[in-house]
């Protein structure tokens, strides 16, 4: 599934930051966005905006640090963070 076909909220990156552990500015130092900007992106309820690149810098850490977004398909949207094979 394409990261750019899905509509992914502010619920769903809040989520996810909580699946991880991490704060706002653990977010802001893996995806090199801006701790303001992060905190201004998940002010607003509804669809995640913000500029396409920006976005797409914030939702790559997230899936890069294990977190798969579940598109709304009926059963409405989520997150799900992937296990890790141990090792």
């Amino acid at each position: 599934m394409s990261i750019e076909n899905l509509s992914i909220t502010t619920r769903q990156v809040k989520a996810a930051r909580a699946l991880l552990g991490w704060s706002q500015t653990d977010l802001a130092n893996h995806s090199a966005v801006s701790e303001p900007t992060i905190a201004r992106l998940e002010a607003e309820d509804g669809i995640f905006g913000g500029r396409p690149d920006t976005i797409a810098k914030i939702i790559n850490a997230l899936v890069n640090a294990g977190i798969t977004f579940i598109p709304e398909n009926g059963g409405g949207a989520g997150v799900r963070l992937v296990r890790r094979a141990k090792i």
